[in-house]
């Protein structure tokens, strides 16, 4: 069982596609996993065994008769619990829906089921990805496999969780602030935020129009690239969508970067707000590992974290309450006590602070934008430490210090979360790839080279299924 849920997505599709591995041996083996050590860490909202094995049983009869669908075909994977799903609640985490059954699946979950996934289930997330840590919802908070008393990061909580502690080959994550790679960070796991309208978000909850990102988290770099490929695309029923060709993001990981011109942010995390020393080593050694295979890595200034940070909160506050509001008005019993506060906050924020936060953003995007034309990729850490304990998570955390993530929801640029080693507590740490609009290919390309030249792939948390 551990062995078949440490495969990579890249290392289980062959062996499917020669039927040497069955998808549904494959996915007894993750439901198994799930039962016996899903409670510890608690990724899981809702295990949809029943669905799985029938996908699972279909994928295999597809394959046996010779129409293999490509490298996602008999795949397990999960969805944060705000992508619609037929017939299946989708819960927003929330008192509000948590009996709400969708009709249809969100566009992405609709893609990776033609591609021939394997649904487990639905994942944990702060409430409407927005509020958590929090006890006084319908489930649990996700907890961190590295360590269960510390934070997963969130929204994407389940996801992170799932992937690191093996329930899952991938799963979907959404990015409004940081909510893909903030959890990959913590969890030790790949995170791709996609550039703004590379991945419709049809059928996903919003939270803030303007920054929402749809992405997958995987365990590598080549895992979200093929997950990548499965769902981007143009979607003419999100407004947000972008009409540009998808390349063939597999064939862009060769391996090499020599010659890639990087460009280190290094105020970010060691003047406009302090890392701690083993997040700055780690930082140190990921830049010279690039140099060693050939880039050529250069500190590059940009406007203070402090400012992009700003600048995504009034949007994501002003934008959020523009959701919720009507629901709030009437029935704020049925909201957490984090997002009820934080909503409640966002009401004296004005218009003319949302516009003058619109004109900043330009200006910062236009600034991100000058940068790269200088360097192909930019690279800055993922965040100032290893994971805190979920007790230490106060209700206004992300207003408390800037979050390092916020710079690329703003700019609505492809990011990439890879792990960069542990801290003496044997708690993950990580980076942030940054590149051009619509150039995931290059973004991954860095990400891949980077983890096969490094051994943090290697390194899984132990999850026994006595404890």
């Amino acid at each position: 069982m551990s062995d078949l849920c440490s495969l990579t997505i890249a290392d289980a599709a062959p062996l499917l596609a020669r039927r040497e591995l069955s998808p549904v041996e494959l996915t007894r083996a993750f439901l198994d996993r799930i039962a016996a050590v899903g409670p510890q860490v608690d990724a899981y909202v809702c295990v949809t065994a029943e669905r799985a094995l029938e996908d699972a049983r279909r994928a295999e009869a597809e394959i046996a008769a010779g129409g293999y669908k490509g490298p996602l075909h008999g795949i397990p994977i999960a969805l944060k619990d705000i992508y619609d799903t037929a017939g299946i609640a989708t819960t927003c985490h929330s008192h509000l829906h948590v009996n709400r059954i969708p009709e249809r699946d969100a566009r992405a979950a609709a893609l990776l089921r033609e591609a021939g996934t394997v649904l487990l289930g639905k994942l944990a997330t702060h409430e409407f990805a927005f509020g958590g840590p929090a006890w006084d919802l319908p489930f649990p908070p996700a907890r961190n496999p590295w360590n269960r008393e510390h934070f997963t990061g969130g929204s994407s909580s389940g996801s992170g969780a799932a992937v690191a502690a093996g329930l899952a080959m991938g799963t979907l994550g959404s990015d409004t602030a940081g909510s893909i790679r903030m959890p990959a960070f913590f969890c030790g796991i790949t995170g791709l935020k996609p550039t703004y309208g590379r991945v419709s978000r049809r059928g996903v909850a919003p939270l803030a129009w303007s920054l929402d990102h749809c992405g997958p988290m995987t365990w590598t770099a080549r895992d979200s690239a093929l997950m990548l490929q499965a769902i981007a695309g143009h979607d003419p029923a999100d407004p947000g969508s972008a009409d540009r060709a998808v390349p063939d993001y597999d064939a862009a990981l060769t391996g090499d970067v020599a010659g890639l011109r990087i460009g280190l942010i290094r105020h970010f995390y060691e003047r406009d707000a302090e890392a701690d020393g083993e997040v700055r080593a780690a930082m140190d050694e990921a830049a010279a590992a690039f140099a060693g295979l050939g880039a050529r890595v250069e500190e590059v200034e940009l406007s203070s974290l402090h400012d992009f940070h700003a600048c995504c909160m009034v949007i994501l506050l002003t934008e959020a309450l523009a959701v919720h509001e009507r629901d709030l008005r009437a029935t704020p019993e049925k909201y957490g006590a984090i997002v009820r506060d934080r909503l409640m906050l966002a009401s004296l924020l004005t218009g003319l602070d949302y516009v003058q936060a619109l004109r900043l953003r330009r200006r910062l995007a236009a600034e991100v934008e000058r940068a790269l034309g200088r360097f192909d990729l930019l690279m800055t850490a993922g965040g100032y430490s290893g994971a805190p304990r979920l007790q230490q998570i106060s209700k206004f955390y992300l207003l408390e210090k800037p979050l390092l993530t916020t710079p690329f929801d703003v700019t609505g640029s492809p990011t990439l979360a890879v792990c960069t080693g542990f801290t003496a507590a044997g708690l993950p740490v990580g980076m942030q790839l940054v590149g051009r609009a619509f150039d995931e290919a290059t973004v991954l390309r860095a990400g891949d080279a980077y983890e096969r030249a490094t051994g943090w792939r290697r390194q899984r948390p132990a999850l026994a299924a006595a404890a």
